[in-house]
């Protein structure tokens, strides 16, 4: 049902989502959709926070095993694209949120998006920082925020129809997914690692 949902959100936006669309395509009535969740703003709050459960999961096991800032910036950035192949109407979902769709909810929801992504990227930088491999001047909370906003539109232009088409522009139409990440792995590590 969440998948579902989170599907519906990303096309048609917290406002023109349709309950009823939602129940048929999941194969369930109405009528349970609003016994778990009460109503149409809970349930899409449900499925932003079943996104960002994922999310949360594929970010922690990006970074677990890894020892250094090369090897975590990486990691993450693999696993963001695989993320954004994989679960493109997450990734729509929110860029519709991030574009304005949903003003009632967009102070909550971005310090309940980005507070997560926000402490990764932070706590990962800071771990760098403590152990010298980047410039000790560094300030782990606007280069999180800058690599954030990179990250964004990595996921964005795998999964939003404009972004994957910006992409082909800058990048060209046959541009090699695996180039793509290697180059954003090189210029966020020539940006932050501190020559020896």
């Amino acid at each position: 049902i969440l998948e579902t949902g989170i599907d519906e959100f990303a096309e048609r936006g917290l406002d023109g989502a349709n309950i009823n669309v939602i129940a048929k395509k999941a194969g369930v009535s109405v009528g349970v959709i609003y016994k778990y969740f009460g109503d149409k703003d809970s349930f899409f709050l449900a499925c932003v926070r079943h996104s960002l459960a994922l999310l949360d999961a594929v970010l922690s096991e990006a970074i677990s095993h890894e020892t250094d800032i090369e090897s975590g910036i990486e990691s993450i950035v693999r696993a963001l694209i695989v993320h954004a192949r994989e679960h493109k109407s997450h990734n729509a979902m929110y860029n519709e949120i991030t574009s304005g769709g949903c003003k009632k909810y967009a102070a909550e929801l971005a310090r309940e998006i980005e507070g997560r992504t926000a402490r990764v990227y932070s706590e990962l930088l800071e771990n760098a920082r403590a152990a010298g491999t980047v410039d000790p001047g560094l300030d782990p909370k606007l280069f999180a925020f800058f690599l954030d906003d990179m990250f964004m539109m990595l996921q964005f232009s795998y999964s939003c129809d404009y972004y994957a088409e910006r992409m082909k522009i800058f990048c060209g139409e046959s541009a090699d997914k695996e180039d793509i990440a290697e180059y954003m792995i090189t210029f966020i590590e020539k940006a932050l690692i501190k020559e020896a």
